[in-house]
C-alpha cells in the first residue's frame, strides 16, 4: 500500500496545519508521485479553506498508524 502524505493548513491561519493523507492499495511509488498533483488538486476542491503545504509519497507503516 502506498500513502499520499500531505500537510494542510487552514488559508486564514496559515500557522494551523495538520498532517492528511490517502491512501492506494492499487499503485506503485512512481504511480503515486505522477498523480499526486491530480489527486491534491481533487482535495483542494473538497477543501477549500485548507492550502497543502508539502505532500510526498511512502508506503504505508501499520506499526505507526497502531500507536
Amino acid at each position: 500500500m502506498i500513502e499520499l502524505l500531505f500537510v494542510a493548513c487552514l488559508a486564514n491561519a496559515p500557522d494551523d496545519c495538520r498532517e492528511r493523507s490517502l491512501v492506494f492499495s492499487d499503485i506503485s511509488p512512481m504511480q503515486c508521485l505522477m498523480g499526486a498533483q491530480p489527486e491534491l488538486a481533487k482535495w483542494s476542491v473538497a477543501h477549500p479553506n485548507m492550502e497543502i503545504r508539502s505532500w510526498r509519497c511512502q508506503a504505508v507503516n501499520f506499526a505507526e498508524q497502531k500507536a
